[in-house]
C-alpha cells in the first residue's frame, strides 16, 4: 500500500497526467484473434474486460498515453503462418483503433505528441520475433510501410536474424543478415529491441549498432536473476548508446518470490543509480504474462508507479522521464 499525504497525492496525480505514459510491450494483439478452445473468448479494445490487462478504458484509467502492441506469432523460425498471423494482427490494430474515438494510431514521436495534446490514447506495432519477416530484410521494409516502429530479431529461439537467449548456441554472434537487417532499420528508423537476445548477441548488436536500441521489456538481473534481464554491464552499454529499458512487470523478473509495485520501483532506482533517469521506462508485457505484481493488476494501475517514485522523492523533471 503507497501512503501519501494529501499534497504528495495531489502532486501525483498532476504530474502523471501531465506526463507522456509509454508502455513499450504488451501482448494484448494475441487476447482479440479468436481463442483457442477452452480460453476465454477473444476481447475487444473498445470494452472493458474482466480478464486480462489492457483494453482501451484501462487505459484512459491509468492515463496511459502510448501503447506499443507486439505481434507475436510462435517459436518457429520460418513459417508462413508466421507472416499471416502477423498480418492478421496488423488487421485487428488498425480495425480496433478505428472502432475507437479515444485512440490513435501513430508510428513518429511527433504523432504520440499530438495524441497527447489532443487527449487521446494512441498505439504504435513492434515485432517479438522476426519469424514473420521470413529471413527476407525486403518484408523488413514491408512492415515498416505498415506501422511498424519497433522489431526484435528473435523471441526465446534461433531465427535467420539473430539467436534469443534459448538458442543455446555458445558465443554465438549476428549473422550477416542480421547485422544488414540492423543497418536497414537504422536507414529507416525503427527502433531495435534486445530484450529478448542471447547475451553474446546483445554484446554484438552494441558492438555493431551506432545509435540507440532499447531494451522493450526487462529489468535488472543484479536484483533478480533471470536470464531475461540485463546486467548491469549491459545497462551501462545501452545507456551508452543512448537506449532505454522499459520496466517488465513479470513477477519472476521482479522478484525471486513476492513482487510488488514497491519491487518494480526498486529496479527502476538500481538503473537510475546506475546510468541516470534518462534510460528507463515501462514496458509492462501485460497480457504476455499469466500473473501481475501486487498493485500492478492491469494498466488501471499506471499511477500507483507514479504516485511511488513521489514517495521516494524523484524530482518532477525525472519522474516525466521515467
Amino acid at each position: 500500500m503507497i501512503e501519501l499525504s494529501k499534497k504528495q497525492e495531489e502532486r501525483a496525480a498532476r504530474l502523471h497526467g501531465e506526463a507522456i505514459v509509454v508502455d513499450t510491450h504488451c501482448d494484448t494483439l494475441m487476447k482479440f484473434l479468436d481463442q483457442p478452445h477452452g480460453m476465454p473468448p477473444s476481447r475487444k479494445l473498445g470494452e472493458r474486460a474482466d480478464w486480462g490487462h489492457i483494453d482501451l478504458p484501462r487505459m484512459i484509467e491509468g492515463g496511459v498515453t502510448c501503447q506499443t502492441f507486439a505481434v507475436y506469432t510462435g517459436r518457429r523460425a520460418v513459417v508462413p503462418e508466421a507472416t499471416l498471423v502477423a498480418l492478421q494482427m496488423v488487421d485487428k490494430f488498425y480495425s480496433e483503433i478505428d472502432a475507437n474515438d479515444g485512440i490513435v494510431a501513430v508510428a513518429s514521436h511527433d504523432e504520440i505528441l499530438e495524441a497527447k495534446r489532443k487527449g487521446l490514447a494512441c498505439g504504435m506495432l513492434s515485432m517479438e520475433g522476426a519469424e514473420p519477416l521470413m529471413g527476407e530484410i525486403a518484408l523488413l521494409r514491408v512492415f515498416y510501410r505498415l506501422g511498424f516502429r519497433m522489431l526484435s530479431f528473435a523471441w526465446n529461439y534461433r531465427t535467420p536474424f539473430a539467436d534469443g537467449l534459448n538458442a543455446k548456441r555458445a558465443e554465438s554472434k549476428l549473422p550477416e543478415l542480421g547485422v544488414q537487417a540492423l543497418e536497414e532499420m537504422e536507414k529507416l528508423g525503427m527502433i531495435f529491441d534486445v530484450s529478448h537476445l542471447a547475451d553474446s548477441v546483445f554484446w554484438d548488436v552494441a558492438d555493431v549498432m551506432k545509435g540507440p536500441f532499447i531494451a522493450s521489456h526487462s529489468n535488472c538481473r543484479a536484483l533478480c536473476d533471470h536470464p531475461r534481464n540485463l546486467t548491469d554491464d549491459m545497462i551501462r552499454a545501452l545507456a551508452e548508446h543512448g537506449g532505454v529499458m522499459g520496466m517488465n512487470f513479470a513477477p519472476g523478473f521482479v522478484h525471486p518470490e513476492k513482487a510488488t509495485l514497491q519491487g518494480v520501483v526498486d529496479h527502476i532506482d538500481h538503473i537510475v543509480g546506475l546510468v541516470g533517469p534518462d534510460y528507463v521506462g515501462l514496458g509492462s508485457d501485460f497480457d504476455g504474462i499469466p500473473s501481475t505484481p501486487l498493485g500492478l493488476e492491469d494498466a488501471s494501475k499506471m499511477p500507483g508507479i507514479t504516485m511511488e517514485l513521489v514517495k521516494r522523492e524523484y524530482s518532477e523533471a525525472d519522474i516525466k522521464k521515467i
